[in-house]
């Protein structure tokens, strides 16, 4: 569903990275974004109450602090999505013939609008609570595209996200995993980069414009929220070191790849919140280095 909103953006954008607006605005464009991001909205409302909510209990409002949850790895994952719906709305609209102000203001906040609701529903259901980090790291997303469109008018730090098969059968919030969708939403499988243009630090010009360099984040061993659980339904779970990982590692921006396909171009943009597997050089909390020769 994300690529598919993703080739959308392209396909009105024509170059998302390159983009140049209409003279005027296509309504029939502009009506269909707004059609779009609606539904969006109330798809996501939806499935909140409907699905994952399903089964809890509804409490008075409250808050919750989980800062220190998950190794701080869910407040990377709101800032990537964030990001990536900022990054959507604001193409989107400028794809319409939106001027680029306007359009900051309405698409390039996105992110934090749809995921306020989800924070809003976590303030009243039992087992969740409304989380201002959550808040922080939501507008951080939105922000991080704002910024850069403000100051550079395009995209000069890219946030992606890299996904790798977990090796523990309980998933990071401690609970066994049952269907391997929800795999996807397992922060041990989860690692968020930050990726820059190599030739921004090397200004040298034979680096190719396509080549970056990416710095990453992730956790492992997380078999709980804050601390590792020791048994599962009255099983031992096997000692698991809980730990950080930070990364470096070389990356490629598939929109500066040139191509005279307007297919190939769709789907490399398409992967433009998307980090593939590279070398990479990891340091971690456990103050040891690992070289990977592929790290996903």
């Amino acid at each position: 569903m994300i690529l598919f909103i993703i080739g959308l953006t392209n396909v009105y954008c024509q170059d998302s990275l390159r983009f140049k607006s209409p003279p005027e605005i296509n309504k029939a464009r502009l009506v269909t974004t707004i059609v779009a991001e609606g539904v969006a909205s109330a798809g996501i409302a939806s499935y909140l109450q409907f699905i994952w909510y399903k089964g809890h209990q509804r409490v008075p409002f409250h808050f919750d602090n989980d800062n220190k949850a998950y190794l701080q790895c869910d407040k990377f994952g709101h800032v990537w999505g964030a990001y990536m719906e900022s990054y959507i709305g604001y193409k989107l609209l400028r794809g319409a013939g939106v001027k680029k102000n306007p359009a900051l203001l309405y698409g390039g906040t996105l992110g934090l609008i749809l995921q306020a609701p989800i924070e809003i529903f976590d303030g009243i259901y039992d087992g969740w609570g409304f989380s201002w980090g959550d808040m922080v790291a939501n507008a951080t997303g939105s922000c991080l595209l704002l910024g850069q469109e403000l100051l550079f008018d395009k995209q000069v730090l890219t946030y992606k996200l890299s996904y790798h098969a977990s090796p523990y059968q309980l998933s990071s919030s401690g609970h066994q995993i049952t269907a391997p969708i929800k795999r996807l939403f397992d922060y041990n499988c989860q690692t968020y980069w930050l990726s820059i243009p190599l030739k921004k630090i090397v200004p040298v010009s034979k680096i190719p414009a396509w080549l970056g360099l990416s710095l990453g984040y992730s956790g492992t061993g997380m078999l709980g929220k804050y601390e590792n659980i020791t048994s599962y339904n009255g099983i031992p779970v096997p000692y698991a070191d809980r730990y950080r990982k930070y990364l470096l590692s070389l990356d490629i921006d598939w929109t500066k790849i040139k191509t005279n396909s307007k297919f190939l171009r769709a789907l490399l943009d398409c992967m433009f919140f998307i980090k593939l597997p590279f070398p990479a050089l990891e340091f971690n909390s456990l103050g040891r280095v690992k070289g990977h020769l592929l790290y996903y």
